[in-house]
Parts: structure tokens; C-alpha cells; sequence
């Protein structure tokens, strides 16, 4: 998914709260495109905090209904030093990439696409689907991969189950605790370039269910929907709870509501990245560059480079996503 903000250089970021234990991040409503436009729901970056583990960026939409909104409809844009996933909950998205990768976005399975030196894709709604409703996170990659080439993983997860409660481990490894029986472990054989976790949580009401974590590993639960409890804190619905590295489990505990929540984690990047619309780099000149490049390759700004840093794509897609204008202050790194 492209950050489609005309001033993706500014972070507008609501009255976030600090719970016994947690941090909570508000989201922030941001249109995808046009006036009829599918609303996405920001919970990261933030002015306070811009990542968890390499975690970097995570929109959450939906449910959608597609006849209102458009459904999404995001033509070819560009991504350096990154790794994008995409996860649904319902609905089906048709992925196209310029390493030559096609593939569908389904319910229950993980997409991840590994920018590297430069890629470009587009993500469209299928005509099929009436109800679009998932998420789109990115993990920044560190520095001794973020020029490695392109690449693309797809795997659907076997998922954790027990009495009222569903686990799909789709990055890392996760054990659910089993206080009368054995614990149930599950791991994902998709390669990440640092430590991650992602996982999908279902609870139906009244259930709960202990998590062991990685106690090197700061992580994030985002409530999607339902009435969720995180130990003694209570995390509403769309918000974004952040705990630091140092946790070793969590209970997760469904009120009268049933859950939908995505567990991820990693361990931290410990170095400085700058994040400017779809581009991940290290320093202001890289992302200038990054810029000049794909507006050169589309057409956009002056004679076509020789060489096509985000690849070649099929003539017959639609235009491509010209970048905004790069902001008149010098962009700066976040930790």
C-alpha cells in the first residue's frame, strides 16, 4: 500500500494516553485517494513513538462495504529498504510487482514483499469483493539488507486453537500457554532480516488466553474490534498498546464482546531510519534521490534514467503515482 498523504513529511497525532504498564497510540484517520476514498486507520508511525522492533508503519481498515468507498484501488508506487505485508480479514486483493510477482491478498494468508534497492507495485481490490477489511504493515530493513533485491514470500499459517480462542502465527514464532495441557508453539517459514512476530488473535467473549513473549522484544497489540483486555488494562478498540522489551507473557482476556487483534513484536532496530512517503533510507540526500529516480522512470520530471531503479511494469495497468513535493526543511532520521 502507498502513503498517499500530500504531506507525508507531517505526523498529525491525536491525545494518546498512559496506561499502568502499556503505552496506548490513538490512530489517525488517513483517506486512501479521492473524495469517495477507502479510510485506512494509522496507528504507527507516530510523533512519539516510530517504530516497534523494525515494525515501521501499520494501517488497519475495513470492514469496508467496496460499493461505498471504491474498495482500494492503488496504482503502481515505488518502496526502497522495506518489507511489506499485507494480512486481510475478509475480502481479496489482487498484488502485482515489478519483479515480476503476482499474486492474491486472501484472508488468512500473508503477503510479504521485500523492497530492497527499489520496487514498484499496485494493489486493487478484486470485482469479487463486496467487504474489505484487513491491514498493511511495513518492517524496515536493516542496514546490511536494505539494498539487497527485491523479493517476494507468500504462506498461509496453520492456525493455534483451543476453546474459544484462534492464533494464526503469520512472521516469527509464538507459544500459547496451556496451564492444563502442553503449550501449543507455532512458527512462521517466512525469512525476515531481524527478529519479528506477527500474529492474528481471535478470542470469543469471556475467553483468556497467556502469550509468551520475547523478553528482548518490544511489541504492539492492535485491537481491530471487540472489548479486549491486556493483563490489567483495558485497550480500546482501534488503538495500539506498545510494551517494552522486558515482558515475558501477556494474558489476553475477551469481555462481553468477541476479539480481533494483531500481536507483533521484534527486537529493536537500534538505528536511525528516515521515512519519507513509500521510501525508507538512512539520510535526507538518499530519499531526494529515491524521489528524482521514480519520478525520472515514470516520466514525471526530465529525460528517462538508463538505469530503472523500481523496475519494469506491464504497459497495460494503470498510471502511476507521481511522489508529493518533497517538503522545503531537510528530512530527519527517527530512531
Amino acid at each position: 500500500m502507498s502513503n498517499l498523504e500530500a504531506a507525508p513529511d507531517e505526523l498529525v497525532c491525536g491525545a494518546d494516553a498512559q496506561c499502568a504498564g502499556i503505552e496506548l497510540l490513538s490512530p489517525r484517520n488517513v483517506p486512501l485517494g479521492g473524495p469517495r476514498a477507502m479510510d485506512v486507520r494509522r496507528t504507527l508511525p507516530q510523533k512519539q513513538r516510530s517504530l516497534i522492533g523494525a515494525w515501521c508503519f501499520l494501517d488497519h481498515y475495513g470492514p469496508d462495504p467496496v460499493g461505498d468507498s471504491g474498495g482500494m484501488a492503488v496504482p503502481r508506487h515505488p518502496h526502497t529498504g522495506l518489507q511489506t505485508i499485507s494480512w486481510l480479514f475478509t475480502g481479496e486483493i489482487e498484488h502485482r510487482d515489478s519483479a515480476g510477482f503476482h499474486a492474491m491478498v486472501r484472508p488468512g494468508e500473508v503477503n510479504l514483499m521485500t523492497a530492497g534497492r527499489g520496487i514498484s507495485h499496485s494493489e486493487f481490490s478484486t470485482p469479487e469483493t463486496t467487504v474489505l477489511h484487513g491491514a498493511q504493515l511495513w518492517v524496515a530493513l536493516p542496514d546490511d539488507a536494505r539494498h539487497m533485491e527485491p523479493t517476494f514470500a507468500h504462506h498461509r499459517p496453520e492456525p493455534l486453537t483451543g476453546s474459544g480462542w484462534v492464533v494464526s502465527v503469520f512472521l516469527g514464532h509464538l507459544t500459547v500457554r496451556n496451564p492444563a495441557g502442553l503449550d501449543q508453539f507455532s512458527a512462521s517459514p517466512i525469512k525476515t532480516h531481524t527478529e519479528l512476530l506477527g500474529a492474528e488473535v481471535r478470542l470469543e467473549p469471556g475467553t483468556s488466553i497467556t502469550v509468551a513473549l520475547n523478553a528482548h522484544h518490544e511489541h504492539g497489540l492492535l485491537v481491530d474490534s471487540g472489548d479486549l483486555n491486556l493483563d490489567a488494562d483495558h485497550v480500546p478498540v482501534d488503538h495500539l498498546a506498545y510494551l517494552p522489551a522486558g515482558t515475558p507473557e501477556i494474558t489476553l482476556t475477551a469481555g462481553t464482546e468477541p476479539v480481533l487483534a494483531l500481536l507483533i513484536g521484534g527486537e529493536p532496530l537500534n538505528e536511525q531510519i528516515l521515512m519519507w512517503w513509500n521510501f525508507v533510507g538512512r539520510t535526507h540526500e538518499e530519499v531526494v534521490e529515491y524521489r528524482r529516480a521514480w519520478q525520472s522512470e515514470i516520466g514525471a520530471e526530465g529525460t528517462l534514467s538508463g538505469t530503472r531503479r523500481f523496475g519494469d511494469f506491464p504497459t497495460d495497468q494503470p498510471a502511476a503515482l507521481p511522489a508529493p513535493v518533497l517538503p522545503s526543511v531537510r528530512l530527519r532520521p527517527r530512531d
